[in-house]
């Protein structure tokens, strides 16, 4: 089951030449419009999935619109509906099928987050905490979902969509065609599947983004820490010896133990 808004969907596309376009290819679709901010909807759409295929194994969060401004000219209704849309939109559509995934001891879920999440983008400030929003989200579920067999992760596409429409040059909207994104998709929800994974995927190329802990430093002395942390910046950021944490725990063992703290 994938989750889609129009504003993110290809140029010219619609959820029914979607639909129209995987059963000429030989597959199964169904078309149901809903609001992914309204639970009761979500849920009605779930029911619907599940009545006609009996279950749903797989979801892909997609939904998504834009409200692009500078922070300072954001007002807080465009803020908070696209934190709606792309956020709670997502939880909405996982929580309806995630106590199904657990029962049947198998799940597929993917996220769609963005660079701009990742990494900051102007005039996205909504967007962009929407997005890292969704990475936190996948980091738990994924934690929670690993001994029903369920499978979380991330996908930050780079796609010519009604999103990048008249954004970038023609020849680079023909290389970011969306199946060259899918093909990673596919990937992210096999039975082989990864957990825990941010893919990002573009235009035939595949990279991974990793959210990392440094070593960093200890101070014993409490006085002194905060000149401490200034003056020895570059040790507190060395990437000398990172981590990619397994949970969220692992910072406060880290300190204890540069603390001398045995736990």
């Amino acid at each position: 089951m994938v989750l889609s808004d129009l504003d993110g969907a290809p140029a010219g596309a619609s959820i029914h030449a979607v639909t129209a376009e995987v059963e000429r290819l030989g597959g199964a679709a169904l078309a149901v419009e809903a609001d992914v901010t309204r639970p009761e909807e979500v849920e009605s759409l779930v029911a619907i999935a599940e009545a006609r295929w009996g279950r749903v194994d797989i979801l892909v969060n997609n939904a998504g619109i834009l409200r692009d401004k500078s922070f300072a000219k954001m007002s807080l209704a465009e803020f908070r509906l696209v934190l709606d849309v792309h956020l709670m939109g997502a939880v909405h559509c996982t929580q309806a099928v995630w106590n199904g995934m657990r029962e049947r001891g198998y799940g597929r879920i993917v996220f769609t987050t963005s660079s701009s999440g990742l990494y900051g983008n102007f005039g996205q400030a909504n967007y962009s905490a929407a997005k890292m929003a969704l990475v936190g989200l996948m980091q738990t579920l994924a934690i929670e979902g690993e001994k029903h067999g369920i499978r979380v992760n991330c996908l930050a596409p780079t796609a010519s969509t009604g999103l990048t429409e008249g954004v970038l040059p023609d020849t680079a909207m023909e290389a970011l065609a969306p199946e060259r994104v899918s093909t990673g998709l596919v990937a992210l929800v096999s039975d082989d599947a990864p957990t825990r994974a941010i893919l990002l995927a573009g235009a035939g190329s595949y990279e991974c983004a990793h959210i990392t802990m440094t070593r960093g430093i200890h101070v014993e002395d409490a006085a002194q820490a905060a000149d401490q942390v200034r003056r020895r910046w570059n040790e507190v950021c060395s990437r000398s010896g990172e981590v990619v944490p397994a949970w969220g725990g692992e910072q406060y063992r880290l300190e204890l133990a540069k603390a001398g703290v045995a736990v």
